[in-house]
């Protein structure tokens, strides 16, 4: 049985992508370690790097290249200063050189050493393969970015190994059945269930430090995106809205930092209509942030951060101005175990599933926890998660220019919507009425991403981005 953290399905990361930008880092990362490991690490003076499928398709527009040479300066996504990036990969293209690990300079060439090879591999649809040589090759590595920043080897996968988590949870979960049958027997609720399983990998101090990391990391996205004006990178030109958006919506009180200003808001009277504003807002704000290659949190994947972080801070400012962080630690704990049981259960890859695999899923995620912060139970928390995905279901992925930014950023504003709308009908439903339950739309999902033609599926091969002319934009 596979243990997923809520820590796996939130990530900290650098934008815009989760499978194309972050779990390219990530095997940089880990393709350094191997070297080492295999003691080749200082005898290597030329890199090449093949990307294979959607990597190669639209990595140039997910700034795969740039997350890859990230990853091995040994830069850390996590904690890179953002204003730090664009001077890293000028000096590389500049120099004709990059720095492994921030210990060995070796020749490097941008234009050539990193080869976007049209054609896809077997196993998956997003494969890098990293070749070292000396006088000639001394180690070459695949690796597969599987969507989420979560990242495999095909022959650890064979052997089944785990390469995330390898202790067994207490109440080890693959299925929704599963865990409700868990939540009614003992008599918890899902975030309770869930804390119990995280407490068998860390302390409580420990959990509680890295979701307050998280969500400080939301917030501050929301908060950048909300006070930067402009237009965002890459050609298409797109204005930034959230800008616009929140200086419309005129917040209340004067305030000085992230957390000023939900206070701020609290206190301004927000009319009917208003809501909708202010949840997009947000969403929009955190993608746009996304699409500047800026930090944000995987929930489940970048191209889908907008959606959890906007949800939660709807329910801050609108449904609970008494909220603090013992309800966003509840929210973030069911968010992250609906996220799981998509992964376990379909994927959360859009070259894999198209956007129903992202935004589709961060839906679900919202949806379910937004429902149990409201009151209800853990049969509710499943219909809602049902709910948001079942009207999901279908959703292709062909981001314009292969940039993280139309429709994408959009559709950020759209999950969070239906995430409450979804919430607030689980809660006035009966679940002995239930005819489709979670297991079943999660399935769904499954057997349609397999159905669903490859263009669709984060190539920008299909759908808008070859109706849409970038020259136009």
């Amino acid at each position: 049985m596979e243990c997923i953290s809520v820590f796996d399905m939130l990530k900290i990361g650098i934008g815009p992508s989760s499978s194309h930008t972050l779990g390219p880092w990530r095997a940089a990362e880990r393709w350094l370690a191997e070297l080492k490991e295999k003691n080749v690490f200082n005898a290597i003076n030329r890199i090449q790097i093949d990307l294979y499928g959607s990597l190669s398709l639209t990595g140039k527009g997910h700034a795969t290249d740039y997350a890859l040479l990230l990853g091995l300066t040994g830069a850390n996504p996590e904690t890179i200063p953002v204003k730090n990036i664009e001077t890293t990969i000028v000096s590389i293209k500049n120099n004709n050189s990059i720095v492994l690990n921030n210990e060995k300079d070796i020749a490097f060439n941008f234009k050539e050493d990193i080869i976007f090879n049209r054609a896809f591999l077997p196993f998956h649809a997003n494969g890098i393969t990293f070749t070292a040589f000396a006088e000639e090759q001394l180690h070459q590595s695949t690796y597969y970015s599987i969507g989420g920043g979560f990242i495999v080897k095909e022959e650890h996968l064979i052997n089944k190994e785990n390469l995330e988590l390898k202790k067994e949870f207490p109440y080890p979960v693959d299925k929704a059945s599963e865990l409700l049958d868990f939540c009614l027997s003992e008599n918890k609720l899902i975030s309770e269930i869930v804390l119990e399983n995280e407490k068998s990998l860390r302390s409580d101090t420990e959990i509680n430090f890295e979701l307050k990391r998280i969500w400080e990391t939301m917030l501050e996205c929301m908060h950048i995106g909300c006070h930067t004006e402009g237009n965002l990178p890459g050609g298409l030109n797109v204005r930034r809205r959230a800008f616009d958006m929140h200086k419309g919506l005129n917040v209340a009180l004067p305030y000085n930092n992230p957390n000023e200003w939900i206070t701020s808001i609290r206190q301004t009277e927000v009319k009917f209509r208003q809501i909708l504003k202010w949840v997009s807002c947000f969403a929009l704000s955190v993608n746009e942030v996304n699409a500047s290659l800026g930090r944000v949190v995987t929930a489940p994947t970048n191209g889908s951060a907008g959606v959890i972080p906007s949800v939660l801070m709807y329910y801050l400012v609108i449904e609970n101005h008494n909220a603090d962080f013992k309800q966003i630690k509840q929210f973030l704990l069911v968010a992250g175990e609906i996220g799981s049981l998509f992964k376990k259960g379909a994927t959360i890859s859009a070259a894999m599933g198209g956007c129903q695999a992202e935004i589709g899923v961060s839906s679900a995620m919202a949806a379910g926890a937004l429902c149990e912060l409201l009151g209800g139970t853990a049969e509710q928390v499943m219909i809602a998660a049902e709910i948001a995905m079942e009207h999901h279901l279908g959703l292709t992925c062909d981001p314009i220019g292969g940039l993280v930014q139309i429709p994408c950023i959009e559709r950020n504003s759209m999950g969070a919507i239906k995430a409450i709308n979804a919430a607030e009908l689980a809660l006035e439903t009966n679940p002995e009425n239930v005819k489709v339950p979670l297991d079943k739309v999660i399935d769904t999902m499954w057997e349609t991403a397999k159905d669903m033609n490859t263009k669709y599926k984060e190539t920008s091969e299909g759908g808008l981005a070859v109706r849409v002319n970038i020259a136009d934009c």
